[in-house]
This record gives C-alpha cells, sequence and structure tokens, in this order.
C-alpha cells in the first residue's frame, strides 16, 4: 500500500500543477486545440470501443520497450521477463498462461497473426515499424474474434500523401544497446510503398541474456483504378536470443543479473525465423457496399536448446480473411469469415550440455517426433443500427469451430499417441449500445466469449489428448464512457466491467517441461479502467499535456478445486489489483519535447493459495528530444532518455505456481532491468 500511496501523491501532484495554471487563466484565453497525438484510425467496426495509442504515445518510450507503450492502456498489461519473453494480458484474461500470450486474437494490417492453437507473438514486430496499437478488450469485437481476452491490431507507419523520404533511426544504450532502423517511404495519389530495414543487438542486463535480431518490412498498396486497391504486406525477422530464465527469490534479491544456473550452464537460447507475407485486395462496389479479401501465409523456425531438452520446430500457416461492408436500412451491416490452417512440426533431443565441456548445449538422441495439423475457421456478422439521432444498437454473432489432429511420428504400437480433438461448433452472440451525450457518449455491451485449450492443456501427463478437455467461455458485461470537455482540452474515457469464465483451462507444470490441463473451475473478472489525457499552455511556446491511465483488477476464483485443496474466493493469480501509468508531456515550439513517465504495479498473487505475493513497485523513466531542420529537405531529431531512474529492483514478468525440482527454491521472477540509458539521432530527408 505504501507504494500506492506514492503512486496517488504523485498523481496529485499533477493535479495542483494544472489547478495552478487555472488559477493564472492561462487556459481560459487560449483559441486553439492543441493535439499531442496524430490522428489514429478505428479498425473495430461499427460502434465496438477500442483504445489505441498512437506515433506520439509510442515515441516517449525506448525503441525497444514495448511493454511500456501498451501498458498506457487501462485494463491491458504487458509483463517481459526479456526481448523475446513476453505476455499480454487483458482484464486477466491469459494471466495464467506460463509462458506467451494466448486468449487473444493479434493482426498486423488486418491480417491474423494468431496460431492455431490461439498464440500470439508480438515480439515478431519491430516497435519502430508501428504507427499505432488498437486494444478491443473482452469478447466483444466479433469481426476481430471472439476470444475472451479481446483483440490488439497492430498497424504500420504510413506516408503522407505526395510525400517521398529517407529515415534513419539510431539509437545506442546500456547493456551494449545498438539500434539502427532504415525506412524509405513513398506516396502518390495511387501508390503507397515503405520498405524498412532493422537491426537491433544487445548484450542484456543479466548473464545469458544477448540478442540480436535483424528484420526487413515490406508494406505497398496501389489502386488499380477508382474503386480496386491491392495491397502486399511482407514481414521477416531473424533472431537470436539468449535465454536467462526466471529466478528465485534468494537470487533476485542478491544478484537480479543472475541467470538461472542450469540455463547459464547450457546457455541455454532460441533462434528464430519467422516469416509474414499477406496479399490483401479491396473493392468499392458502389458507395453502399465494399469488400476486402486478404490471403496470407506464415513460416516459423525454431531452434531452442534448453536444460531438460532441444526442441526443434517449424509451422507452416495458411489462411483467408474475408469483409463485407454496407449500408442497409437506416444501418451498417459487416459480414466475414476467417478460415485459417497451419502444420507444426516438433521433435526434442537430448541435451548433452553437462558432458560437454563446459561449451553449453550439445544435441544428443532423439526424444521425440510430432505433428500437428490445427484448424480454426470463424464466421462473423455484425449488424449496426441507428434507432434515434443520438441512439445506436449493435448486434454481432460469431461462430468458431476448431480442430486438432495430432501425430505422434516417433512411438509405434501401444505407445503411439496419434489422436484427433473436434471441438463442438460454438456460437457467440453480441450486443450493444452507445447514446451520445454532447462531446461524448455513454455506451454499453455485452458478450460471449471463449478460449481454446492450447497443446500442453490438451495432454495428459502420458503425452496423451484428452478428450475431456474443453473451451472456457465467459459472458462480459461492460458500461462505459468516452467525452471531451473544457474546449476539448480534457479527454476522458471510463469503464467498469464484469466477465464470468467457466470451465477454467489450467496448465498445471508437473516436470520442468511438463504441463497437463485441466478445466478446473469458475472465475469473476471485474473491475474499473480510466484514463485521461488534458491538453493545454503554459506559455506562448511551451504546450503541456498530464495524463493518467488507472486499473482496478477486482479478480478472484469463484469455484476452484485443485485434488484436495480448495481456492474458491482467492483473488487471480498472476493479476495485479491495482496499475497506475502517469506522466507529464511538454513541447516547445522551438522543436524540443520531455516526457516523464511513470508506473505503479500492485503486488502480484504467485500462488493460487495466496501464499506468496511479488512486491509491488514504481518505475520511474524520462525522454528529452530536440528536433531541427538542416535546410529545406533535411531534419534531426537529438534524443537521450533514462529508465528506471531510481534503480529499483523489481520483478517485470512472473512466472505463477512454480515449481521447485531436486529441492531447488522454485523460479517465480523475471527481473526488470536496473537504471539504464539510451539515446538516438533520427536523420529525415524527403524530397
Amino acid at each position: 500500500m505504501r507504494n500506492l500511496f506514492v503512486s496517488c501523491f504523485f498523481g496529485f501532484f499533477l493535479t495542483t500543477i494544472i489547478a495552478q495554471i487555472k488559477q493564472n487563466d492561462s487556459i481560459t484565453r487560449l483559441d486553439e486545440v492543441i493535439v499531442f497525438d496524430d490522428p489514429l484510425v478505428k479498425s473495430a467496426i461499427g460502434i465496438t470501443p477500442s483504445s489505441t495509442v498512437g506515433l506520439a504515445t509510442i515515441s516517449k518510450f525506448s525503441p525497444i520497450d514495448a511493454s511500456s507503450a501498451i501498458n498506457q492502456i487501462a485494463g491491458v498489461y504487458m509483463l517481459s521477463g526479456a526481448l523475446n519473453t513476453n505476455r499480454i494480458t487483458i482484464r486477466g484474461v491469459g494471466a495464467r498462461t506460463p509462458f506467451g500470450t494466448d486468449k487473444l486474437r493479434l493482426y498486423f494490417n488486418g491480417i491474423p497473426v494468431t496460431n492455431g492453437t490461439g498464440f500470439s507473438t508480438i515480439e515478431a514486430y519491430d516497435l519502430e515499424n508501428i504507427g499505432s496499437i488498437e486494444v478491443i478488450k473482452g469478447p466483444k469485437g466479433t469481426s476481430y474474434g471472439t476470444n475472451l481476452g479481446g483483440a490488439i491490431v497492430l498497424h504500420t507507419k504510413m506516408p503522407l500523401i505526395e510525400e517521398s523520404k529517407i529515415t534513419n533511426d539510431f539509437t545506442i544504450g546500456s547493456y551494449g544497446l545498438l539500434k539502427d532502423n532504415l525506412t524509405f517511404q513513398h506516396s502518390e495519389k495511387k501508390f503507397n510503398l515503405n520498405v524498412s530495414y532493422n537491426h537491433l543487438e544487445t548484450n542484456g542486463y543479466r548473464q545469458n541474456n544477448q540478442f540480436e535480431r535483424d528484420g526487413l518490412l515490406l508494406n505497398l498498396q496501389t489502386k488499380i483504378n477508382q474503386k480496386s486497391t491491392l495491397a502486399l504486406l511482407f514481414n521477416h525477422i531473424d533472431y537470436t536470443a539468449q535465454i536467462p530464465s526466471s529466478l528465485n527469490l534468494t537470487d533476485f534479491e542478491e544478484d537480479p543479473t543472475r541467470a538461472a544456473s542450469n540455463w547459464l550452464e547450457a546457455q541455454g537460447f532460441e533462434a528464430n525465423k519467422y516469416s509474414l507475407a499477406g496479399l490483401s485486395f479491396s473493392q468499392l462496389f458502389n458507395s453502399r457496399f465494399s469488400q476486402t479479401t486478404s490471403l496470407f501465409y506464415s513460416y516459423l523456425d525454431h531452434y531452442e536448446p534448453r536444460p531438460f531438452n532441444i526442441l526443434d520446430e517449424f509451422t507452416n500457416g495458411f489462411g483467408i480473411r474475408s469483409v463485407f461492408k454496407g449500408k442497409m436500412h437506416n444501418g451498417e451491416f459487416a459480414l466475414g469469415l476467417e478460415l485459417y490452417k497451419d502444420e507444426y512440426n516438433w521433435s526434442t533431443f537430448g541435451n548433452l550440455y553437462q558432458s560437454n565441456n563446459g561449451n553449453g548445449s550439445l544435441q544428443g538422441d532423439q526424444l521425440s517426433r510430432n505433428k500437428e495439423f490445427r484448424r480454426q475457421a470463424n464466421f462473423f456478422g455484425t449488424y449496426n443500427y441507428t434507432i434515434h439521432k443520438k441512439l445506436r444498437a449493435q448486434l454481432g454473432l460469431n461462430l468458431n469451430k476448431t480442430q486438432y489432429d495430432f501425430r505422434d511420428l516417433f512411438n509405434s504400437a501401444d505407445s503411439n499417441r496419434s489422436a484427433e480433438r473436434n471441438f463442438k461448433a460454438i456460437l457467440l452472440p453480441s450486443l450493444g449500445m452507445q447514446y451520445e451525450i454532447g462531446n461524448g457518449y455513454i455506451y454499453a455491451n455485452i458478450g460471449r466469449g471463449f478460449s481454446n485449450p492450447g497443446l500442453e492443456e490438451t495432454l495428459t501427463p502420458d503425452g496423451v489428448i484428452n478428450p475431456d478437455i474443453t473451451q472456457e467461455t465467459g459472458v462480459s458485461y461492460e458500461l462505459g464512457m468516452q467525452w471531451m470537455g473544457l474546449k476539448k482540452r480534457l479527454q476522458l474515457s471510463a469503464s467498469i466491467y464484469r466477465m464470468n469464465i467457466k470451465n477454467l483451462l489450467v496448465a498445471q507444470r508437473v516436470g520442468e517441461d511438463q504441463f497437463i490441463g485441466k478445466n478446473a473451475g469458475q472465475t469473476k473478472h471485474q473491475g474499473l479502467e480510466i484514463n485521461m489525457k488534458y491538453f493545454a499552455k503554459m506559455s506562448k511556446n511551451l504546450r503541456f499535456s498530464p495524463f493518467l491511465s488507472y486499473t482496478l483488477n477486482d479478480h478472484s476464483f469463484v469455484d476452484f478445486i485443485d485434488g484436495d485443496e480448495v481456492f474458491s474466493g482467492n483473488p487471480l493469480t498472476g493479476v495485479p489489483k491495482h496499475r497506475i501509468s502517469l506522466g507529464i508531456d511538454l513541447q516547445h515550439t522551438k522543436g524540443w519535447q520531455v516526457h516523464l513517465t511513470h508506473q505503479f504495479v500492485d503486488e502480484i498473487p504467485l500462488t493460487d493459495a495466496n501464499t506468496l505475493n511479488s512486491e509491488s513497485f514504481n518505475v520511474f523513466g524520462g525522454k528529452a528530444s530536440y528536433q531541427i531542420g538542416l535546410g529545406r529537405a533535411l531534419r534531426a531529431n537529438l534524443n537521450l532518455g533514462v529508465n528506471n531512474i531510481f534503480a529499483t529492483n523489481y520483478a517485470q514478468s512472473v512466472l505463477i505456481n512454480a515449481v521447485g525440482f531436486g529441492g531447488a527454491q522454485p523460479r517465480y521472477y523475471y527481473p526488470g532491468n536496473g537504471r539504464n540509458y539510451f539515446g538516438g539521432l533520427q536523420l529525415r530527408y524527403s524530397f
């Protein structure tokens, strides 16, 4: 609670500054509206509410710090154990996932990039190529899936019409950080081209923490005629990342720069090659009817030596997404489908690192060889109807069908574990209402959502598909508002919600690389979310904008019995009750800007029994930049920043229900970086 009081005091301090400026009457005399963010395009269809951070928010942070940008959105929390170890939770959904992000849908320029078991990899995209991040919280999206967590839609930067430029962003920093992003953009009335190459390398804060990545992005759009547009998207990354893994409490407190001893001895790492190719065609049939269809292909090649074995896998994914939009009977409709299939191939091998003379991992005999075919179909439709000039209603319907076909290519006869799993088709309706109030609106929605079990959750301890595992389902209720006041200088959004989830999927760890799943009960997710931003002037040349994001998570187990243990009524594991992101932006007409940010995260229950919590923490950061013209065509932007100003030792990510093997302490904690610095130079040439 002490850290929460510190956060509230800092927020009160910002409010006091605003109040003093009001007393000086410097606000009421302003004649213009100051806008600190770029215009943001909303992807959510109709009146479906969503939250978006744009380029102005993303640029407040280090170009490798995606979590700080995403965590500006109330209700969304990205835990980052390393650049390649991230987990995004929305309203507590996904917090129990041991590794990675699931139970939500991820889209990149409108193309679905979530794999066949529901996992999404946000680290596959360079933050400096992203123009906006839009989040649909909960299962109300319909056309972007009805996963319990919701959906995240990433948009790349796009050039202005009739603009051509070359931009190079170069960044250096602590822990040997070096990053460079070179982009060429060209735009004319019928043609847009964006090509970007990026390179990143860092030694990392901890032992066995080096990371090196190269990436290429191609985004092309051309108008075939006045009513038809063709777009091509290609994204490729190639990275190698050492893995320090999580720490036990003793190591976390004494020296958070350590790596887990077994991962350090094995010199564990992962090597990933990920490619996404998409071709989209848009057709405007007339003023009342249009369509967009995308064909896409993805490929992942993953190799990961770990202390317990070596994983070698690759995945080929194929799909189509098609959306038809139109107007009918004083309303608007959207009909569409997503069809996705992937082929997942993986093998494991023994790791002989203990007999490799200190040289790290050494591949041994093959232990398994598997293939899984995963198919998923989503059919969806929405109808948005204007009941009154201020009142609108929207009905949505989503139908999902999922199938797994698992093939054991290693064992034979009675030892063979091949099996199929077909989930029943599930129908997921939603209903939303929106009523205009002056400079804003209030809204309400109700929607049903689901989550498919991941691969580990479908298996028994013997590695056989468990036919008794079923999908999580839940119903979400939400009431909210968005409003602009004080001559449109104050932006305010707030929402309260409740979501009841049954057939809770639990991945229980029974070995270092062995998880089993079961449907363990019910959870109740309810909370409050507030986002505020204020725009004003301190003087003729100096603009300022304080901002605040607050999340209250009141999540708990309603019915959860694990063996002889009863956890019903306990707070949900892996979710902080309070979370605050706040700060202030200063901008001078002479070209300099200052961004000061603060994040508070409350303690997190680490065990279902609530016998252990992580400590709450406050982390402060800042960034200053100066932009200057170097002629008619060349502009430069110099920036300097610092993260974790007060060198707080905190857990930036946690692993819940960790188990210690062989008498070792359980490893719950992924340390955040210590105080670190970064600086960069952007050169932009327009022609």
